[in-house]
């Protein structure tokens, strides 16, 4: 697929064609600059201050550094604590009650290699075909990969005289009490040589029984308990993160990582304008529902209403413009149809939750009229992006997760009323979009496009998708969902269980995203 370069002049005219529901002011035109982005901006917004703009981090904080030494580098390694869960770190590899394998590389003659204790969560490394003063060792990392200094070169140990085979201690791969979710390679080094080979990384399958829990365990190895998000990806992302590891836990029973949301929830609840609130309608729209499925499992109260603090807060950028809907952000200039289909979404879902409401689910009915008389679906039943100025469709590229979101919110507003068109509205979508050659090239689902933002997309898709599949008596979409999942897991995963954007593969580099995309995806195909 060609790369898709989007400029967008997102200047909405202020034309006042209805009422709006319930109260609301009618804002003022606003002009804004014209941005230009290679397929998707990451900080689209130019109109408003860049206090407000898109950001990775929380405001106060900056861009976590990962500058631990490595392994083979100069620079003498920290020295690691000893992780004690079931055994303490340094266990003699002759009590493990199993040896499984992972992986051996060559240096100079010698077999380096890899090895789990799966029962104990522990693994060691061995050196063979080895002669005196060989080294062999450990490195174990608690970010993905990304840094092991203070866990560099454990169990470090010299081949002694006499002896072809050799090997470390045995180590825990993670933390248990810390809550470090980690992984191990195998490294040696031919006595007198500067030559280093390690293994790739790899962990145990404590937390990693299946495809589902395995894909979540390597998104929490990128969460970051420090500020309650996730590393390597934006604020909105983390989101649909935390979303992804909720469903799992929902869908696997694995309740290993229910920390991460009354942390997450802590940590940020006083951030940007508390509430989980700030300049960007979508943004909020994200963190309620993240909110909502964290009050489906936990039944805290808190989490339903932040959720709902949120969606009254959206609701305040409804207004005439374009005959409805609300605005994408602050600045009130730009009707876009992620945001308008999150609206409908999170009003439906705050309906279903909440005994005896009528004012949530009444946004949801007006919101799904508008956006159905926006036309924003285009002739081949897909979503464009928005508006233009003259409210009308403006053409842009129809993202997967604006064919994603419809359908979600569909599912949740057939659920508060019955109206069985609603399903059948959903099912005609969902039917476009998994058979769109556009978004689904040779038959796997492909968003074009780079930056921090697009690698979201698919995962909130097929979140949409299973919702609606759950939804129907004859599971239309579960064949597809699986093939989605069994190409990636087969063509776009590397040793550690991460994945990468596109799910044909092959797998280059992997990020929260990224994997929080992967989550979503194993979740949906069950």
């Amino acid at each position: 697929m060609s790369r898709i370069a989007l400029l967008a002049s997102l200047l909405v005219s202020a034309l006042v064609v209805a009422a709006p529901p319930e109260s609301a002011a009618v804002a003022p035109p606003v002009v804004q600059p014209t941005a230009e982005c290679d397929n998707y901006c990451d900080n689209r917004d130019p109109s408003l201050p860049p206090s407000a703009r898109r950001s990775p981090y929380r405001p106060g904080t900056t861009a976590p550094t990962t500058s631990s030494p490595p392994s083979t580098g100069n620079a003498a390694p920290a020295a690691a604590a000893v992780i004690c869960n079931r055994y303490c770190d340094a266990r003699d590899p002759a009590l493990a009650p199993a040896d499984r394998h992972a992986q051996t590389v060559t240096v100079g003659g010698r077999r380096i290699s890899l090895h789990f204790n799966d029962t104990d969560a522990m693994g060691w490394a061995a050196i063979s075909a080895a002669g005196q003063g060989d080294e062999v060792w450990l490195d174990r990392s608690f970010d993905a990969g990304e840094s092991w200094g203070s866990g560099s070169r454990l169990g470090n140990t010299a081949v002694p005289a006499g002896f072809g085979d050799w090997r470390t201690m045995m180590f825990n791969v993670d933390d248990w009490a810390g809550y470090g979710v980690g992984l191990l390679r195998a490294c040696g080094r031919p006595g007198g040589s500067s030559t280093i080979a390690c293994t790739s990384w790899f962990r145990t399958t404590w937390n990693a029984g299946d495809r589902r829990t395995a894909a979540a365990t390597a998104l929490m190895e990128r969460y970051n308990l420090g500020n309650g998000l996730f590393d390597t990806t934006s604020w909105w992302n983390s989101a649909n993160a935390l979303t992804a590891i909720i469903d799992n836990i929902r869908v696997t029973g694995m309740p290993s990582y229910r920390y991460a949301i009354a942390r997450t929830y802590d940590l940020n609840l006083p951030a940007w304008q508390g509430n989980f609130i700030n300049d960007y309608n979508d943004d909020i729209a994200w963190w309620g529902l993240a909110w909502l499925a964290a009050y489906d499992l936990t039944g805290d109260s808190r989490y339903l209403n932040t959720a709902r603090a949120g969606a009254d807060h959206i609701f305040r950028y409804w207004d005439s413009v374009c005959g409805g809907g609300v605005w994408w952000s602050s600045a009130r200039n730009y009707k876009n149809a992620i945001t308008n289909a999150l609206y409908v979404q999170l009003n439906a879902a705050l309906h279903n939750r909440i005994p005896g409401d009528t004012r949530f689910l009444q946004r949801a009915r007006t919101g799904w009229t508008w956006f159905l008389d926006s036309k924003m679906i285009n002739s081949a039943n897909l979503v464009n992006d928005g508006l233009t100025a003259t409210c009308t469709n403006n053409g842009f590229t129809p993202w997967s997760y604006n064919q994603g979101v419809p359908l979600a919110a569909l599912t949740e507003l057939h659920r508060a009323t019955g109206d069985a068109s609603l399903l059948a509205k959903a099912r005609s979508l969902a039917d476009a979009s998994t058979s769109s050659g556009f978004l689904n090239p040779g038959g796997i689902l492909f968003d074009d496009g780079g930056g921090g933002d697009v690698p979201s997309f698919k995962g909130i898709y097929v979140r949409g998708l299973a919702a609606l599949n759950r939804a129907l008596a004859d599971r239309p979409y579960t064949s597809y969902l699986r093939r989605q999942a069994d190409t990636a897991h087969a063509r776009d995963r590397s040793s550690a269980d991460s994945y990468d954007q596109p799910w044909a593969g092959p797998f280059q580099r992997s990020d929260a995203a990224r994997q929080h995309s992967a989550v979503d995806l194993m979740n949906a195909a069950g």
